[in-house]
């Protein structure tokens, strides 16, 4: 029997992500190639150039092929960096480089900690250069009197709704939300130190008033990548979750469920408005409600055959992989068609 040499099984997974995120890419945004100016056909490149990067980033925590893929997909091309395409186009190309400049973090950090916790700081100095630099070229990529406000956390609940109202970049695709919750426990049980901390500067960052010339903004990249890993290992927890885990994989369940009667709360209000004004909100948010509830429904299906002791890994990674494919897909598209 000829054994297959991992290196090259590792280059093949490689390259099979690099041309599914380079493809999707394209197919986002070829409606629109021919009205881009020069600068703007680097918003496909900046999509799988993020994808690619958190997909070898979280290579570094994520056990299974699944998961890597869908930490790319999530962080590439969720509403943060499709979002940053309402600004210039180099601002979604600092995004896309933040999953990169933390590769080496992520392989030195493990054994030197001191190492990995100076390397995590590159990031953010390339964040620093190119606001002043910025300033110098009179570049101005992102307005610095945006920050992070309390309404802007809706977007969590109702990120395309968010999108499409506000021009929110926070939040997070529906079916997805099942697999950062299982993630972040995972996280935290694993005592990650370094993704909680990122996480939490990022976050503090996003909602400080600007500091140096720098957009609040951007630093929402930081949370965004670390929920993008948790992602894709929450998704590895759901496929190998066992019989001992059902109250982690039903409280995913009830999260997407809730996530679901409250959208369906939320359009019902606006079915209310005067003279129809809230019935296009009304019948997003109704197709929210949908997103969640067929993450509930996988989520539910994974619980359920984790409770019946099998472990079916195939099944879940197929259940699981269409929901969110339609999700992701669906999502993805219409953030694009709403901002170009």
């Amino acid at each position: 029997m000829v054994k297959t040499n991992p290196r090259t099984i590792r280059w093949l997974h490689i390259t099979a992500a690099a041309c599914m995120y380079a493809a999707f890419a394209v197919y986002l945004y070829r409606p629109y190639l021919g009205e881009f100016t020069r600068w703007r056909y680097l918003l496909p490149f900046n999509s799988a150039a993020a994808a690619m990067g958190c997909f070898l980033l979280s290579r570094r925590w994520v056990c299974c092929l699944s998961g890597t893929l869908l930490a790319g997909a999530v962080f590439g091309f969720g509403p943060f960096v499709l979002g940053l395409a309402r600004f210039h186009p180099t601002a979604g190309l600092l995004a896309a480089s933040t999953a990169w400049l933390l590769l080496p973090a992520s392989r030195y950090g493990r054994d030197r900690p001191l190492v990995g916790a100076v390397l995590c700081l590159l990031p953010a100095a390339a964040i620093v250069l190119f606001f002043r630099m910025g300033v110098h070229w009179r570049l101005f990529a992102m307005p610095i009197s945006t920050q992070v406000r309390a309404e802007d956390l809706a977007a969590l609940a109702a990120p395309l709704v968010m999108v499409k109202r506000t021009g929110s970049l926070l939040g997070f695709y529906h079916v997805p939300v099942a697999a950062i919750v299982l993630g972040l426990v995972m996280t935290l049980k694993a005592r990650r130190l370094g993704i909680l901390v990122i996480f939490a500067a990022g976050a503090a960052l996003a909602a400080w008033p600007s500091l140096y010339g720098i957009s609040p903004t951007i630093w929402l990249v930081f949370p965004v990548l670390c929920c993008s890993v948790m992602a894709g290992e929450g998704l590895s927890g759901l496929v190998l979750a066992g019989n001992k885990d059902q109250k982690w994989l039903l409280t995913a369940t009830a999260v997407e469920a809730v996530l679901a009667i409250a959208a369906l709360l939320m359009a019902a209000r606006y079915f209310q408005v005067i003279l129809g004004l809230g019935s296009g909100y009304a019948r997003l948010l109704v197709a929210t409600a949908r997103m969640f509830l067929m993450g509930a429904v996988a989520a539910g299906c994974v619980f359920a055959v984790a409770a019946a002791g099998l472990r079916l890994a195939w099944l879940r990674t197929a259940v699981l992989g269409a929901a969110l494919a339609v999700d992701i897909f669906v999502g993805a598209k219409f953030i694009v068609d709403s901002i170009l």
